[in-house]
């Protein structure tokens, strides 16, 4: 079971037809769930970054694999990401990616992960990057299964 929290939604359309498009591709390997959880807003940065966490808290059980998408976190090529993302769900059923608002993720939020992950030292847009984490979730389980797409 994958698991993605974002914090913000997702207006445009083009970009909700992707993420239905890649959510109904992982579903051929695995269960997801979409959980979206409201942004903040203008308020100030750490009163914002605190009530988006406690938010966030509410969707994990102690049982999670926590997954935080940073740009201080460790980059993979596709292929490193998929052999860690098979090595990870072979120690654990329930993996939940988390990817903040526009402040970030807090500490704490950050301390309960157990792999920081980065897809670039570039800032994306977080409702473009819910699409490329998709996408690469999906092009995981392609390796994965010897199935053609990856190239």
């Amino acid at each position: 079971m994958i698991k993605l929290i974002t914090v913000g939604t997702i207006k445009e359309k083009y970009l909700k037809d992707a993420i239905d498009e890649y959510t109904k591709r992982i579903k051929k390997y695995t269960n997801i769930e979409l959980i979206e959880v409201k942004d903040e807003g203008l308020v100030e940065e750490s009163k914002a970054i605190f009530l988006e966490a406690e938010k966030i808290k509410k969707h994990l059980s102690p049982r999670d694999y926590i997954i935080t998408m940073e740009i201080e976190g460790k980059q993979l090529t596709s292929e490193e990401f998929s052999e860690k993302l098979n090595q990870i769900q072979i120690e654990n059923s329930n993996i939940v990616f988390i990817i903040g608002g526009s402040y970030g993720l807090s500490d704490e939020i950050k301390q309960m992960s157990k792999l920081h992950l980065s897809f670039s030292k570039m800032t994306f847009p977080h409702q473009l990057f819910r699409v490329l984490l998709l996408e690469q979730i999906y092009r995981c389980y392609k390796i994965l299964n010897n199935e053609s797409y990856h190239k």
